[in-house]
């Protein structure tokens, strides 16, 4: 070894049945900001990915029978763990995602009570008494309803929530006695190997998580495994609906994402604040969320006073190195990414769009951007584009707003800024989405409430509560000669 090589930093473990392992394949992490190499990770081997995958379907009965007060203190934790080093993990997930730093802390927050949300709901994940002497042929009979694992699960995360949307795999397979081996985007594994670390101080059996950077080749040997029945997804649809098709007698959960609609009417009185909230949330994450406001759809009667307070809120956003405190749009994943994006304005444009602000690239730093007359078969409004792009449509009514959100292949979130009670009652019958925020931008999502989406944007729903149901099945146990 020469001298260079002893002061390279040691690549980040693989987990493999809760215990840290190195291998001799190592994968670089990139900044998306600079291109500076921050880390190397472990990839793991065949026989340490088959280990994995042999621990938890060995463990998968133990696990399931460990008492709940165990499983949420391991929960508590890691939800403990996380706050106490919360400047750290925020700059790591800004250095491997490259998400400006306001939005890292903000998700290393919502993992802190994800964790959190999931220990309390190991504690009372019971099931139900029913009594069956309703029927003359049941009397002296009671029926204990208990919900219990599928089996291991395999998580699949994405790139653009590191940390929260792991926890969001790991947390509800622990709350119901449930291993689970996750894998991380390749891009950003850093955040996921920080919570195998901490999962590691707890006192769950071996084999109850592992963390595995994989590629896409043994991500789907992975997913056709018979000792995984369980697969849950997050990411972009094509990807999702194939792991569906390779799996097809296995519970498989998909959130596939959107391309999320924000409706102004014409009887919301604070223009300024529906302003202020699109133009953060259509490009908070650089708009790399799934319900980031994407399509704006207007009121006639109001669209002359708000345009231009929208233009004024978005190009006073400030983009640049997300570590700087004060900027608000960082930069894409990486240059491709933002090649994509830059392609699908400039698409929009020559088919008669107005681009109206931004449309200017800076390596993988796209600008905050703005288009209106967008056609609609252009793919910055029928397809999900995952980066700081709004496309504005004015319209005569809420009959045109509502027909517009609905002519989409997705279905994730919506939002309706009206303080009409009737409107609101009627988006919530009309409108196809699997969740509608009213006086608000389609981007708000409590980790505790149930989250998912129809149509396109998949099924099956996260949410602590909503996924501990997904990943479990119904079990019935008859009590006879009761007197009830």
């Amino acid at each position: 070894m020469n001298a260079s090589e002893e002061h390279l930093p040691t690549p980040r473990p693989a987990w493999i049945a809760n215990r840290p392992e190195q291998s001799d394949q190592t994968l670089p992490v990139y900044h998306p900001y600079d291109g500076d190499e921050i880390a190397t990770v472990c990839l793991p081997t065949a026989d340490q990915v088959e280990r994995a995958v042999a621990a938890a379907a060995e463990v998968a009965r133990e696990l399931r029978t460990t008492p709940a007060h165990v499983r949420a203190a391991a929960l508590d934790h890691v939800s403990r763990g996380l706050a106490e080093r919360a400047e750290e993990i925020a700059e790591t997930i800004t250095a491997e995602n490259g998400k400006p730093l306001r939005w890292a802390a903000i998700e290393v927050s919502r993992a802190v009570s994800t964790f959190r949300f999931a220990a309390e709901e190991a504690r009372r994940f019971s099931g139900e008494l029913q009594r069956l002497d309703t029927d003359p042929n049941a009397a002296g009979r009671l029926a204990l309803v208990r919900r219990v694992p599928r089996g291991p699960v395999l998580g699949i995360a994405p790139f653009n929530f590191p940390l929260n949307l792991v926890a969001h795999k790991i947390a509800p397979a622990i709350a119901v006695g449930a291993p689970i081996i996750v894998k991380p985007a390749p891009r950003t594994p850093l955040s996921a190997l920080l919570l195998g670390e901490l999962l590691a101080e707890t006192d769950l059996p071996a084999g109850a998580f592992s963390v595995l950077v994989v590629g896409n080749e043994e991500t789907a040997a992975l997913v056709k495994d018979p000792r995984l029945p369980v697969v849950s997804f997050t990411g972009s649809g094509p990807v999702g609906w194939s792991l569906m098709d390779a799996a097809p007698r296995k519970q498989v959960v998909l959130e596939l994402g959107g391309n999320g609609a924000a409706v102004v009417c014409a009887d919301w009185p604070d223009l300024e604040f529906a302003a202020s909230r699109i133009a953060t949330f259509g490009n908070y994450q650089a708009g790399q969320s799934c319900i980031a406001v994407q399509r704006v759809i207007v009121e006639r009667a109001v669209a002359d006073e708000f345009l231009p307070k929208l233009l004024d809120k978005v190009n006073a956003l400030r983009t640049g190195n997300p570590h700087d405190p004060d900027v608000e749009v960082g930069p894409m994943v990486d240059e491709a990414a933002a090649e994509r994006v830059a392609t699908w304005v400039e698409e929009a444009v020559e088919a008669g769009a107005k681009l109206l602000a931004g449309g200017k690239r800076d390596g993988a730093t796209y600008a905050p951007t703005v288009l209106s007359e967008v056609p609609f078969e252009a793919k910055v409004w029928a397809e999900e584009v995952f980066g700081p792009v709004l496309a504005v449509s004015v319209v005569a009514d809420v009959d045109e707003a509502f027909a517009q959100v609905n002519d989409s292949a997705y279905g994730l979130q919506a939002g309706v800024f009206t303080r009409d009670t009737q409107v609101a009652f009627r988006a919530r019958a009309e409108l196809d989405v699997g969740g509608l925020i009213v006086g608000d931008v389609p981007s708000f999502r409590a980790d505790q409430m149930p989250y998912g989406g129809v149509k396109g944007s998949g099924f099956g729903r996260e949410g602590i509560r909503s996924a501990m149901a997904d990943l479990t099945e119904e079990r019935v146990m008859v009590l006879t000669g009761l007197e009830l």
